[in-house]
């Protein structure tokens, strides 16, 4: 083998373990994260309110439908709130300021 060919072969070795470190460092990442699904994880987020909070109704959050209840009065369709916390099925929420 010439003294190109040998050259070549390192760069190219060198080239598959550098994808294979970053492959293997982006799997670990993945595992490594804590999942963001769940009820749990709505305190905090916005929704959008789609009927009439009265102080219930309903609100989208993400495409979802869900039960809630306004802490701050009456809150028209359209309008964005703050979930405050999840209790059952039902979100407490309050007007975006």
């Amino acid at each position: 083998m010439s003294a190109s060919a040998w050259w070549l072969t390192g760069i190219l070795i060198l080239a598959v373990i550098g994808l294979i470190a970053t492959v293997t460092a982006l799997i670990i990442r993945t595992y490594s994260r804590q999942a963001a699904t769940g009820k749990e994880n709505l305190k905090g987020r916005e929704a959008v309110v789609v009927e009439t909070l009265k102080p219930q109704g309903t609100v989208a959050v993400e495409g979802e439908l869900w039960n809630a209840e306004s802490e701050s009065g009456t809150i028209e369709v359209g309008q964005e709130v703050i979930i405050l916390k999840v209790k059952g099925l039902t979100l407490s929420v309050s007007k975006k300021t």
